[in-house]
């Protein structure tokens, strides 16, 4: 990610190291700032905020996106390494302490400490009000953006971690309901004021729309929680013009790409038909396929067929899209087909935005004929769950539309590569298990 800060630069990395080692053993360096220090002035809090954003892009994103993607079958496997056969065999054998179980888990809560202190702390430095909304919105989003995402995979989550241990755990829709909120309180604040040349040079340097990246997240999060009518209403407020974008640079490329490009050693590998059952295959003419992956006859260790990746992550330094215009109209289509009144025809409206569409602009186009199946509900979302998987493809949410649009159940076996699912929730961190008794009891499957 480009993070030319100028005069911050140099504390950056301080910053960073400090706060997500400070569970950790300490070494002291009498040269670094302390926590008072970098909380206590303009250059920490701008510091701070551009370490938030970059630990969630790069090995946030990491986790988001690869773990669920091998449990729901979007990926397969393609090394040894003991994580990863893990993950793909899953089933109740899924040990506790896997790699990436326990970096999703620990990632997210470095992101939510560090935006703790952001939000408690920016009301005691000056500073310009469009930079004090800027850090403080941010800052509100990105802990939003790391309690949903603990939400989508595990059953209980933190929303307060607490770095001595004891920190509560509350029920994975409680976790979608107080991000919920921390997003309304970013809009608000966003709305009142707008944020200070100063912070988007230093922090999001014109790649990020943070309002309306604000408002598809309260979109996404309604509906994964139910919240039909505040979904539309809050999917209305998004502008379909916007750009948001999470970008890469050499010292911190593409973390997909670094995965399964780089040095020509891939982890995983996209499965084909977006990892989707036969009887749920897209149409051949679909043109996402393209998009995303690029035809082979190549298949893994366990057997199952796999493709080359593209799409967002074919280069080391390709941005990777915050959230893709098209999210917005398979929300309207959802929430359309699932709220109390249901509306079939407005749901398939908006469904055939997504697949008639020839020009969007990350390229991510269907071009497909409009939906020509029964106008009943179960029909209407078994498509809009297809088409969730090929325009939402390795974007993170897969495991979350999967035990939501009601997709089979896993049966708990270990190494049934047969199932749509091998899980339905992660095991609690092997860490989180040994220094908080407040860690519930693991999910069967």
């Amino acid at each position: 990610m480009k993070l030319y800060i100028n005069k911050i630069k140099n504390t950056f990395v301080l910053t960073l190291a400090f706060l997500t080692l400070s569970c950790e053993t300490e070494f002291v360096n009498p040269n670094a700032p302390t926590d008072v220090q970098i909380l206590s002035s303009r250059d920490g809090l701008l510091s701070l905020s551009v370490g938030v954003l970059q630990l969630y892009s790069t090995t946030g994103l990491r986790f988001i996106i690869e773990t669920p993607a091998i449990t729901t079958r979007e990926a397969a496997i393609t090394t040894t390494f003991q994580n990863m056969i893990e993950l793909e065999d899953g089933g109740t054998a899924l040990p506790n302490f896997n790699t990436n179980i326990e970096g999703l888990w620990a990632t997210m809560l470095r992101v939510m400490a560090m935006c703790n202190d952001l939000i408690e702390n920016v009301e005691n430095v000056p500073l310009e009000e469009g930079t004090k909304v800027g850090i403080l919105a941010n800052a509100q989003l990105f802990k939003a953006m790391s309690i949903g995402a603990l939400s989508q995979n595990y059953e209980q989550v933190i929303v307060d971690p607490n770095l001595g241990g004891g920190a509560q755990f509350v029920s994975r829709i409680e976790g979608y309901n107080t991000a919920i909120g921390l997003l309304q309180q970013a809009e608000t604040a966003l709305l009142a004021a707008p944020i200070s040349t100063e912070f988007d040079d230093a922090v999001l340097q014109g790649n990020i729309d943070l309002l309306n990246t604000v408002r598809t997240y309260l979109a996404r999060y309604h509906l994964f929680a139910g919240n039909y009518e505040a979904a539309l209403q809050a999917a209305g407020s998004v502008d379909l013009s916007s750009v948001s974008n999470f970008r890469y640079d050499l010292l911190n490329p593409n973390p997909i790409w670094a995965r399964v490009v780089q040095n020509n050693t891939p982890n995983f590998k996209p499965r084909d038909n977006f990892g989707l059952p036969a009887s749920l295959a897209p149409d051949p003419n679909d043109n996402r396929l393209s998009f995303h992956m690029r035809n082979s006859s190549e298949t893994n260790q366990n057997g199952l067929p796999i493709q080359e990746l593209r799409g967002f992550y074919s280069l080391d330094t390709q941005p990777i899209p915050v959230y893709l215009p098209s999210e917005i109209d398979l929300i309207f289509a959802e929430a359309n087909a699932r709220k109390a009144s249901p509306d079939i025809t407005q749901a398939v409206n908006n469904l055939n935005i997504v697949l008639t569409e020839t020009n969007d602009r990350y390229g991510v186009n269907a071009s497909l004929p409009p939906y020509s199946g029964e106008m009943t509900i179960e029909a209407v979302l078994l498509e809009i769950y297809k088409n969730r998987r090929a325009e939402l493809f390795l974007s993170g949410v897969s495991l979350e539309d999967s035990r939501r649009f009601g997709r089979p159940e896993p049966s708990g076996e270990v190494g049934n590569f047969s199932e749509e699912r091998n899980r339905n929730f992660y095991p609690y961190p092997l860490r989180e298990r040994s220094n908080n008794t407040n860690t519930p009891t693991d999910p069967t499957i």
